[in-house]
Order: structure tokens, then C-alpha cells, then sequence
């Protein structure tokens, strides 16, 4: 499964980035988002954005990493 670790990302690219994953996943891909605080207001994001259109699993969830599998239904 691919990871996209965001913590190297400056923090104006990192949600453009993630979208960008996100599309190029086919049905029933995902990858796996590696951050270092919860991405909390992603998924309210991906929720108002693309309701219905992705799957989201915490793997991980802190206190130093999050790990959250997000993908296409």
C-alpha cells in the first residue's frame, strides 16, 4: 500500500497533495497519510467535499504519529 508522508510537505502543499493522491487512486485503492498531529480537519474536509466517496481507518493515532488509511470505496 502506498504512503504519503506529509510531514515533509510545507504546510500550504500538503492538502493539495493529499487530494491529488486521493484522485489518482482507482475503486478500491487507498493509500496510507502518515502525520504528525490528527488530521481532523481532513476528514471534515474529505466529509463536506466527498461525502460518500472515500473510506477513512485511523491505523495510528498518535501522540507523536497518525497513520490514517484513506481510500475509494
Amino acid at each position: 500500500m502506498h504512503e504519503l508522508d506529509v510531514r515533509v510537505i510545507p504546510p500550504k502543499e500538503k492538502h493539495p497533495t493529499i487530494h491529488r493522491t486521493f484522485d489518482a487512486l482507482g475503486a478500491g485503492e487507498q493509500f496510507v497519510l502518515i502525520n504528525d498531529h490528527n488530521p481532523k480537519p481532513l476528514f471534515y474536509e474529505f466529509q463536506a467535499e466527498r461525502s460518500g466517496q472515500f473510506t477513512w481507518a485511523a491505523l495510528e493515532e498518535g501522540p507523536v504519529v497518525w497513520r490514517i488509511a484513506i481510500g475509494k470505496p
